[in-house]
């Protein structure tokens, strides 16, 4: 099972996320689950490096099933903004596939 966990700050805001596991719907190249999860987590991640020019630490695992993106504390209100309405679309889009897929993906917010 794919495991998403997404950090928030006092304020409510995205801090960091953790995605680990395999989602084992289908074998290794089929598992749409896992395809969905990824593109949806790895398109939020690319489009916060494009389009806010922070610099989040990433962290993967080798053979994939770990990706954790902690945020920078220091953002101005403007880019946190940005990289805050960017995050909550990628949570929107898990949870979407969670609601299809709930035995292959757990989405949770943690506070």
């Amino acid at each position: 099972m794919i495991n998403a966990k997404i950090y928030r700050s006092n304020e409510g805001l995205i801090t960091s996320f953790i995605l680990s596991g395999h989602a084992d719907f289908d074998e290794h190249g089929k598992d749409l689950v896992c395809a969905g999860a990824s593109a949806v987590t790895f398109g939020a991640v690319n489009a916060v490096l494009s389009l806010t020019n922070i610099e989040p630490q990433i962290e993967q695992g080798e053979d994939g099933g770990y990706l954790q993106v902690k945020l920078p504390a220091d953002l101005d209100k403007s880019t946190s903004d940005k990289v805050q309405l960017l995050l909550e679309g990628m949570l929107i889009s898990l949870q979407t596939i969670e609601r299809e897929y709930g035995q292959y993906i757990s989405v949770s917010n943690i506070n």
